[in-house]
């Protein structure tokens, strides 16, 4: 069972689907298509339904040319020392002026 602020976040992420949907001119019943789902799920999906798959949702955001986006919800967390060892190597770098 999802709560109330998990809710209202599916339901945010809805608007946002159909809004964009609907910036692109493509009509439920073609974008349904397109998805593989058919239009039911399409409107549970942006009404913010939770029972939709998040394979669905991958499906549609490439459609709409947003799975970068998706791509960065749990996104890699940087090594400090990846980051100790760029910061060193560029530490050591001297700049070569050019002469006038």
């Amino acid at each position: 069972m999802i709560n109330v602020k998990e809710n209202e976040i599916l339901k945010k992420l809805g608007q946002r689907l159909k809004s964009a949907r609907i910036e692109l001119n493509d009509p439920q019943k073609e974008f349904a298509f397109r998805i593989g789902v058919s239009i039911p799920t399409l409107y549970k999906m942006e009404q913010g339904n939770p029972s939709i798959s998040i394979g669905t949702w991958v499906k549609a955001l490439s459609m709409l040319g947003k799975l970068d986006d998706f791509d960065k919800l749990i996104a890699h967390r940087e090594s400090l020392f990846e980051r100790y060892e760029v910061l060193e190597k560029t530490k050591n770098r001297q700049r070569v002026r050019r002469q006038k």
